[in-house]
């Protein structure tokens, strides 16, 4: 199962926030940044910090994209 990072994205431009606005606002590091950025798999506790910091639920800033067969 893939996962897509985009919904993140789209709050980060509704609120006008660059990418380090929120490394600093969630206190996360760049590399975990780096990987958000390639829809790699991250730590549940930086996506726990992204949600505390954006105020918003798993499913506003991930979507598990179920593989192809």
């Amino acid at each position: 199962m893939a996962v897509s990072y985009d919904k993140l994205w789209v709050i980060l431009n509704e609120r006008e926030m660059m990418k380090t606005d929120l490394i600093r606002a969630a206190k996360i590091s760049t590399n975990a940044m780096a990987k958000l950025g390639k829809n790699e798999d991250v730590r549940v506790n930086i996506l726990e910090k992204l949600c505390t910091s954006l105020d918003c639920k798993l499913d506003d800033i991930v979507e598990f994209i179920p593989d192809l067969k």
